[in-house]
């Protein structure tokens, strides 16, 4: 697996080896030494799988205080994906970074705890992935605005119309959450 770190310290883009054939191919999704080698000591107790079709935005959503770091990746389909920084103390407070997510590329990506996640699907039915360090809690649950200006995520543009929750459509401005120390 190759770890790559992005422009805000915490989330990572990882590239796993993948073996191919004419049958098709292996990679392995997750592998904890290969991960505590890249120094992220991470237990995850929960899998989850979301289907989507392309235009549909999930996000962004974090849990405070108990939060979850994320291990995400895409089994079929594409997605944009996004981690905005919600750590008051960090200097990248309010910063996002994306990164296209599909099963062509096999990308992962790594989510730390502290971080609002979210994704745009770019086709339909998209498979979603992800491994979380803590249990869903919906009473931490918070939705931090998709299009709040203060953070101004760049959304690829699709050509209709996107899809989102009731609870998606009312997600506050990064200034009304209750971010992170």
């Amino acid at each position: 697996m190759k770890f790559i770190p992005c422009n805000i310290p915490g989330p990572i883009i990882i590239e796993p080896a993948v073996f191919g054939d004419d049958r098709g191919f292996f990679m392995e999704s997750w592998n904890a030494q290969a991960f505590h080698d890249a120094g992220l000591d991470v237990d995850f107790v929960q899998d989850n799988h979301s289907r989507s079709q392309r235009g549909v935005l999930r996000g962004l959503h974090f849990q405070n205080p108990v939060s979850q770091g994320k291990l995400v990746r895409v089994a079929t389909g594409a997605v944009f994906d996004v981690a905005v920084d919600l750590r008051r103390s960090s200097e990248h407070f309010g910063k996002w970074v994306g990164v296209e997510l599909s099963a062509r590329n096999k990308r992962m990506f790594w989510v730390p705890e502290g971080f609002a996640h979210g994704f745009l699907t770019l086709e339909d039915d998209t498979d979603f992935l992800y491994k979380c360090t803590a249990p869903y809690a919906p009473e931490n649950e918070q939705t931090l605005a998709w299009n709040d200006a203060s953070v101004a995520v760049d959304w690829p543009q699709l050509d209709h119309e996107l899809l989102l929750s009731e609870k998606d459509k009312s997600g506050r401005s990064l200034a009304d959450v209750s971010a992170f120390k």
